[in-house]
């Protein structure tokens, strides 16, 4: 798993965003039973730039938690079979699948981690895993599409011990 890792915002931690982000997608890879290395782009960035982000591509002016840019256009979800068909979704060098962009709102992770009461390090792991599930395809416009989600999001979280405390 390779994360090209850009942080356009000041705030800090104390844990190591990179470190959560790959132990998080590297756990949703495995779930998902992916038999590719992949990579994907993570942008950390504020609220402005987010919102400037869900207007221009999804015509929503206010700022969200995550963004997901997916490369792949999965027939269903996890569904790798349709990369056998096309060389352009992997990378020339490294060989591995690119999956995609997430771009997050640092402000909006410590905001939702203090509402619902948890670390702003479980949001961030969170968020990571929940944007992972989309670039694979999943989505939670129907409500059964959001219980899978939740619960393949619940089941990652559990797996590398990062629950709420």
């Amino acid at each position: 798993m390779t994360i090209d890792f850009e942080n356009e915002q000041e705030q800090s931690f104390d844990f190591d965003f990179e470190e959560v982000a790959v132990l998080v997608a590297d756990a949703v890879l495995d779930l998902e039973q992916c038999p590719y290395e992949a990579q994907i782009s993570l942008v950390l960035t504020d609220d402005e730039q987010i919102q400037t982000t869900n207007r221009e591509f999804r015509h929503i002016d206010r700022p969200t938690d995550v963004l997901s840019f997916p490369m792949v256009d999965f027939p269903s979800p996890a569904d790798y079979s349709i990369l056998e068909e096309d060389d352009s979704l992997f990378h020339p060098e490294t060989g591995e699948l690119l999956l995609g962009d997430i771009m997050i709102s640092i402000p909006r992770v410590i905001a939702q981690a203090d509402e619902y009461g948890h670390s702003t390090r479980r949001e961030y792991a969170f968020l990571i895993a929940h944007s992972m599930l989309h670039l694979l395809g999943y989505d939670h416009m129907e409500e059964e599409e959001r219980k899978v989600m939740e619960e393949k999001q619940r089941q990652v979280l559990q797996q590398i011990h990062i629950e709420r405390e």
